[in-house]
């Protein structure tokens, strides 16, 4: 006979109110997990199945409780303890929060004060939920009672271990990314800076030479302080504009805007305090109380290092274009000749033309080639130049009535040039004025560069239309296309025996320099077999033979030293003896033969100079002759008064309107102002 099968009493076995029967199973797990987690959420949401809203309950402590909470008491004393039991009885209307303040005393941790074990509490209680929560809703786990999700939705407000292990890796990555991109910034701001350094060392400076506004020398020690106090105020004024309207800061945008208008007025084109308004210390301080409010509000250090490092940058390009454009019109102002001049060299011409022949000689012409006297050789097309040179040397002459000057131009300033010396004869000096188109021995056939300059390919490169050599491409070839280079008056000083076949020795002078001292010091100068007595022009590395000439050539590499120093043209003297006997012209055709192409070098007499006499040029004391008056503002002015020559060699030459002021008055008290064909020219000081 079978056993009858017992039930235990923790499994809710009893007998309804309603019926004796017994509980069936599925109705206690109806109870367990869908009545009780309701009770929850009403107790959680403050509402009371008895009580309403308005109305206060009898007894704080201890509420009357309906029958749906004593049964499911009663049905939950199998599987809960009676301290919990009794928490739960005792407690306000539930929820999780009144749970965890009447959490039972056994369920706290040892060595945790309350502060901590509340905080930790409600950390452990969440993370437990989530967790069930977690694996109610894994399908594997379906024996495990489930929850409704609501029930943990307040645990979604408090922060979890896990949660702020996550914000706190956010943090480090975002921190990290903030550095990187840091990083990549500055990198990219020295690589702009790099490159604009790069960039300005392209500009070729040629032109301008030494000539640097910034150079110690040029600083001038009475600055106009208010002048540059304006300046910078405009400058910090621009900079707080672009981060006032950045950050939509539009009343100190337009207070810095008429301020900064102001100051532009008042400066204007001031360079000196003097040439500014008698208002400019008001507005000086009005800019400066509104730039003091605009760095309260607006200061950035970041910030407005970036937008001055834009500034720079924009003022590099805008100085590398200004330097082209400089560059340009130098050389273009280089190549014209003033009204003034080109009126007197047409008005003696026709007056020349207009003397009887008689009277177009020379006197003295015995002395054009008697070796006892000192010679020198003037190829010039410029007429007040020419006179400068002449005169100033014979004023400053021992003996001027031994001094032969030999002047060589071309046919069109002939007749000017003689009627000149024959209307101003410089003294006792003997002057020969010749034709270089009367010397018919020098042709194409017997002369290179006549050739090269009649050639084809010479004319398409001076005269044809080359997009590379627009304004834009700078100077690079720019300053080659000087009608200079196309005149053979040019390269006549390669010529020197041939044109004065019976002289021993012999001067050469450029028509832009001026002779301060007696020059006859010169001829007894020792040239130790030399042919070539110059002024050498190198420093530690300027002016020597690898700024000339291609190196990269086998032909230069092989026969010249890149570290020779280079000397320079425009007072020489010249042992025409050794000339004949070391056949200087023949070095000069060869190498002139082997530049068809302008390899070895561009144009110009000084490179073909340097080959020429390499080796047998002799040093001479610096003080004999002192170049740069045409593009170094920095020479020293003892150097200068202290000099037998001074060169203007440069584009700024003293004839020109470009010419620096400081060093004109050296050039100009040769010249007589008052003279009649001066004064109808209009050539004023």
């Amino acid at each position: 006979m079978p056993q009858p099968r017992r039930i235990p009493s923790g499994y809710g076995y009893g007998r309804s109110r309603i019926g004796s029967s017994a509980i069936p199973p599925y109705l206690l797990l109806l109870f367990l997990f869908v009545l009780a987690p309701s009770l929850f959420l009403l107790g959680r949401n403050g509402v009371h199945a008895r009580i309403h809203p308005d109305e206060k309950p009898a007894n704080d402590n201890r509420k009357t409780m309906d029958w749906r909470e004593k049964l499911a008491i009663k049905h939950l004393k199998s599987s809960l303890t009676k301290e919990v039991v009794e928490s739960i009885r005792d407690s306000e209307p539930w929820s999780l929060d009144n749970f965890r303040k009447h959490l039972p005393v056994s369920w706290k941790i040892d060595g945790v004060d309350d502060a901590q074990q509340n905080s930790s509490t409600v950390i452990d209680v969440d993370a437990n939920a989530k967790n069930a929560h977690d694996k109610l809703d894994n399908p594997k786990d379906s024996d495990v009672p489930r929850l409704p999700k609501d029930a943990f939705d307040e645990s979604q407000d408090v922060d979890t271990h896990m949660k702020v292990a996550r914000r706190k890796l956010r943090e480090i990555r975002r921190d990290k990314r903030a550095t990187e991109l840091l990083r990549q910034d500055d990198e990219a701001l020295v690589k702009l800076e790099n490159a604009a350094i790069e960039r300005s060392k392209a500009v070729d400076s040629a032109v301008l030479g030494k000539y640097s506004i910034w150079r110690k020398e040029n600083e001038n020690e009475n600055s106009d302080t208010t002048v540059r106090l304006m300046r910078d105020q405009m400058i910090m004024a621009r900079v707080y504009l672009a981060l006032a309207k950045s950050s939509n800061k539009n009343s100190i945008y337009q207070e810095l805007q008429t301020r900064l208008k102001e100051s532009q007025r008042t400066l204007g084109e001031a360079t000196m305090d003097a040439d500014l308004h008698h208002s400019a210390p008001e507005k000086i301080k009005a800019m400066g109380q509104v730039l003091s409010k605009a760095k309260e509000e607006l200061y950035d250090c970041k910030a407005i290092t970036q937008r001055l490092r834009a500034m720079l940058q924009s003022a590099d390009e805008q100085v590398r274009s200004l330097k082209k454009q400089s560059t340009f019109l130098s050389q273009l102002a280089a190549k014209t000749i003033p009204n003034g001049i080109h009126c007197l060299s047409m008005r003696l011409t026709i007056d020349y033309y207009l003397l009887p022949i008689e009277k177009r000689q020379f006197p003295k012409s015995e002395n054009f080639e008697n070796p006892e006297l000192y010679h020198y050789a003037l190829f010039s097309d410029n007429v007040l130049a020419a006179s400068v040179v002449v005169n100033s040397t014979i004023m400053n002459a021992k003996e001027p009535e031994k001094h032969v000057f030999h002047l060589v131009t071309d046919k069109l300033n002939f007749g000017a040039m003689n009627m000149w010396f024959l209307l101003n004869p410089p003294g006792e000096a003997t002057i020969h004025v010749e034709n270089v188109d009367d010397f018919k021995w020098l042709n194409s056939s017997n002369c290179p560069v006549l050739r090269q300059l009649e050639s084809a390919a010479m004319k398409e490169y001076y005269f044809k239309s080359d997009p590379k050599t627009t304004l834009s491409a700078g100077s690079s070839n720019l300053k080659y296309r000087n009608p200079k280079y196309l005149s053979m008056l040019n390269h006549l000083r390669f010529y020197l025996p041939q044109v004065y076949p019976k002289l021993d020795k012999i001067l050469f002078l450029d028509d832009d320099i001026v002779v301060q001292k007696d020059l006859t010091g010169l001829w007894e100068v020792d040239l130790n077999g030399n042919v070539n007595g110059a002024v050498e022009t190198c420093g530690e590395s300027f002016h020597r033979f690898d700024k000339y000439l291609n190196f990269s050539n086998p032909h230069i590499a092989r026969n010249f030293d890149p570290n020779a120093c280079g000397w320079a043209y425009g007072m020489n003297i010249f042992d025409l003896k050794e000339w004949k006997k070391k056949d200087i012209t023949g070095i000069y055709h060869k190498w002139q033969n082997m530049n068809e192409d302008r390899v070895l070098w561009k144009l110009g007499t000084l490179p073909p100079g340097l080959l020429t006499f390499y080796k047998l040029t002799h040093p001479l004391d610096k003080s004999w002759h002192v170049l740069g008056l045409g593009y170094n503002p920095s020479i020293d002015r003892s150097d200068i008064d202290n000099a037998a020559v001074i060169h203007y060699n440069g584009n700024m030459k003293p004839w020109l309107e470009l010419a620096m002021t400081k060093y004109r008055p050296y050039w100009t008290k040769y010249i007589k102002y008052d003279h009649p064909y001066i004064r109808a020219c209009n050539l004023s000081e």
